[in-house]
């Protein structure tokens, strides 16, 4: 089963994504609010995916996701973005494996929750 980590600072939002990972059937590592709980409990987790806020992000993303990386080698990460296509740029060129709109309807953000978790060799 597919390990999954939630970084959002609205627990309405860590809420909602909760259930749409268990009804894909994948578990919850855990979950935080901000980026220094994330970062100190993704590799302790066994996280197979990290599904984290744009916004939590210091403001370094690509060394931030570098450094996760060396922590959590086999991670990936799900950037949540508000919409902009420049923020989708930007997530996806500091190293994230995929982007969800907050936009985006409930079917398109399991379909991208989906065809990054099948990237993941369990």
């Amino acid at each position: 089963m597919i390990r999954v980590y939630i970084a959002d600072a609205m627990p309405e939002e860590r809420s909602a994504l909760r259930l749409m990972l268990l009804d894909l059937k994948m578990e919850i590592a855990g979950e935080a609010e901000d980026w220094s709980t994330t970062f100190v409990e993704v590799p302790v987790c066994s996280t197979d995916l990290l599904v984290t806020d744009w916004k939590l992000l210091p403001n370094a993303p690509k060394a931030i996701l570098v450094q996760l990386r060396r922590a959590c080698p086999k991670a990936l990460a799900i950037i949540l973005i508000g919409g902009f296509e420049a923020r989708q740029q930007a997530a996806l060129s500091a190293g994230a494996d995929g982007f969800i709109s907050r936009g985006d309807l409930p079917e398109r953000v399991a379909e991208q929750l989906s065809a990054v978790a099948a990237k993941i060799r369990t």
